[in-house]
């Protein structure tokens, strides 16, 4: 007899969880009821509104501190970090860079950007990022990894780097990741995008590649409105990207003289002041979207053919957008509960269309991605703004 999953169930579960008067609700909403309006009008009445001003050197400083990275560059957005760590890192054009199949479109979009060619790898269903193990065994394959650089063997093209992405919050096995690294000569960007707040055995997510990236998009743990950050611990590095995202301009009181092909990636006064304003708030985001997770945690026991999804027991995650796993005999039944939620003003999506789906990168390498694709058809992301998981957000 074929499973079925109970959706009016499942939807009084999210409900129980959902106070009435949050309805309709959102996926993920930012909350601005700290300091921003204070922090944004000092802005104004300054006149320091673009890319130099207190706020911006503040903000990186706060996210220094917060990481533990040793150097923190606030950009325009995170495509635009992923853009410039792959730039540092010294990806080429034909280079291939290995990146999961299920991410978001900014990963392999800046890839595109360089000229180089992403190469599509499979997901671990433990972290829903990159699997480590079977991408030891898929590059033992196409490689020979007692030869440096590291060239697929298909292609005759380069492997130079690889860009593990934490999903939705959680972060990748990293350790085996770095010595996957290590063996073939490739070089890690994490895309921490949505992981600010989580950590891998007790480090912040970022630490490991040797540059990551950060997003502070609107529907983000924190907010600049739109903003990013690149992150290191190699300061030499770090020096670079300020000044090739500062448009290469050689330091000089009046002069415009640029060294280098440089980017106007900086983030304004403006966007960082609204960080500051949230980095002083974002204890308390995590600890209500913690506690919200756990409210759903326990909301979806007990329920056939779902399950919410929790953290790796390696890591500490920041569940920033919340998640339900159907079985695979209910997966057919995913679109029926998308459609009905979103009808009652309850917010929900699937996952990203797999990026080896899309038009541009079809023809793009890729190794065998069953459990993306199982993933990809079973994944719900359901509310998870930090104000529905306790008052102090």
């Amino acid at each position: 007899m074929k499973a079925v999953l109970d959706i009016e169930r499942v939807m009084a579960a999210i409900k129980a969880v959902i106070p009435a008067d949050k309805m309709p609700v959102a996926l993920h909403e930012p909350s601005l009821v700290g300091n921003e309006w204070a922090y944004l009008k000092d802005c104004l009445d300054s006149t320091y509104v673009s890319y130099v001003g207190p706020y911006v050197d503040r903000f990186e400083g706060m996210l220094a501190d917060f990481t533990g990275a040793r150097k923190v560059v606030a950009v325009v957005n995170g495509t635009a970090a992923l853009h410039m760590a792959l730039i540092l890192v010294g990806v080429q054009r034909n280079d291939e860079v290995l990146i999961p199949a299920l991410t978001f479109v900014a990963t392999a979009n800046a890839v595109a950007y360089c000229g180089a060619v992403p190469h599509f790898v499979d997901s671990d269903e433990r972290t829903l990022g990159l699997d480590p193990h079977k991408l030891r065994d898929y590059l033992k394959d196409i490689t020979s990894k007692v030869a440096k650089p590291c060239v697929n063997r298909h292609t005759g093209r380069r492997i130079k780097a690889v860009i593990p992405m934490h999903t939705f919050g959680h972060p990748v096995d990293l350790d085996p990741l770095g010595e996957v690294c290590r063996e073939y000569g490739v070089t890690m960007i994490e895309d921490a995008a949505e992981s600010l707040g989580s950590y891998y055995k007790g480090r912040h997510t970022g630490n490991d590649g040797r540059v990551s990236i950060l997003s502070f998009n609107g529907n983000k743990t924190l907010t600049t409105g739109g903003g990013g950050a690149i992150i290191t611990n190699d300061e030499a590095l770090g020096r670079l990207a300020k000044h090739l995202t500062t448009t290469a301009k050689k330091p000089h009181r009046w002069a415009y003289e640029h060294d280098d092909i440089g980017y106007n990636y900086r983030m304004p006064n403006l966007n960082a002041a609204v960080g500051c304003a949230q980095m002083e708030r974002l204890p308390s985001f995590l600890a209500s979207k913690r506690n919200l997770a756990e409210t759903y945690r326990q909301a979806f026991q007990g329920i056939d053919g779902v399950a919410f999804f929790t953290e790796p027991i390696f890591a500490r995650s920041n569940y920033w957008l919340n998640i339900l796993l159907l079985d695979e005999a209910c997966a057919d039944q995913r679109d029926e509960l998308l459609e009905k939620t979103n009808e009652v003003g309850i917010m929900t999506r699937p996952a990203w269309t797999l990026m080896h789906r899309l038009p541009m990168y079809r023809g793009c390498p890729a190794m065998e991605l069953s459990v993306a694709e199982r993933l990809s058809k079973r994944l719900i992301n359901i509310p998870s703004s930090a104000f529905l998981g306790g008052e102090n957000a």
